[in-house]
């Protein structure tokens, strides 16, 4: 049986009427320019967004994600995987990309040609750091009860790995732990995340953790803390799932300006972040 192929995106961090990521950053023409880079990635299955797709919350950033994303799925033969992030809003995600209610979070289950793929929300409205109740953890142990022919991705937009910079520490995944044990025993061969805007990979009990670059821009894990430093950079994972192996290569998209320093947060503004998007303190 071949692998499965799987395009990872994640942090598109779109906006409507044209305005800028952090007034600096037309997040479209990004998307545009990275998704031709891509065009070379041969035949798919599956692209999986793995959250923030939109910086705003708004249908119009919605509706761009859609008519670009799907239209590069349909020329690869793939289908389109959308997960929430922390700066997701239920209510318009829901109706654009899903056609479906937003009632609690927005977990899902998809077959893919015989490769299931499970979609766990672990945004907190109104928070950056992530969480999955026990009832979503409930519902994963159901999906995962029975073995897929092709096997199991997880896709949950806060990984299940430590933080690479003092401000997504404060916006990590809580409790992870409860994440792999429900994964441990099952099917399950990748778990695909963004969230750090910085890629990565890691084998946690047998199960392949890959991490996307952001679209949007790249965060530097190498400025001193607790400052927080983001530069130009965009790219995707390609993550191949076959009966004995998962394979993730990291594909950057060149783009003029590559590296250039976007903004630097200082100590103060990172604290005052984690305080204000962080899990409430006592």
């Amino acid at each position: 049986m071949r692998p499965a192929r799987v395009l990872h995106l994640s942090d598109t961090h779109l906006l409507a009427a044209g305005a800028l990521h952090q007034g600096l950053v037309d997040t479209t023409a990004v998307l545009r320019h990275t998704l031709a880079g891509l065009g070379g990635v041969g035949p798919l299955d599956a692209v999986v967004v793995s959250g923030d797709v939109s910086d705003d919350g708004s249908a119009e950033s919605y509706l761009t994600a859609q008519d670009l994303v799907e239209g590069f799925a349909v020329e690869h033969g793939a289908r389109v995987v959308w997960a929430v992030g922390n700066h997701d809003v239920r209510l318009p995600f829901a109706e654009v990309l899903l056609a479906a209610p937003a009632e609690g979070p927005l977990d899902a289950v998809h077959d893919v040609d015989g490769l299931r793929v499970v979609v766990l929300d672990s945004s907190v409205p109104g928070a950056g750091y992530g969480e999955l109740r026990p009832a979503q953890l409930e519902g994963l142990r159901g999906a995962l009860a029975q073995p897929a022919p092709r096997g199991t991705v997880v896709v949950v937009h806060h990984p299940p790995l430590p933080a690479p910079t003092v401000l997504h520490d404060a916006l990590r995944l809580q409790d992870p732990g409860a994440l792999l044990d429900a994964l441990r025993g099952t099917d399950v061969r990748a778990v695909l995340s963004g969230h750090y805007h910085h890629p990565c990979v890691a084998t946690l009990g047998g199960v392949t953790v890959v991490v996307a670059p952001g679209v949007a821009n790249r965060n530097d894990v190498l400025v001193a803390a607790p400052r927080e430093r983001a530069v130009r950079g965009s790219g995707a994972c390609l993550v191949e799932i076959g009966p004995d192996a998962v394979r993730a290569t990291v594909l950057a998209v060149p783009a003029p300006g590559d590296g250039e320093e976007l903004f630097v947060l200082a100590p103060d503004v990172v604290e005052r972040i984690a305080r204000e998007a962080g899990v409430p303190r006592p």
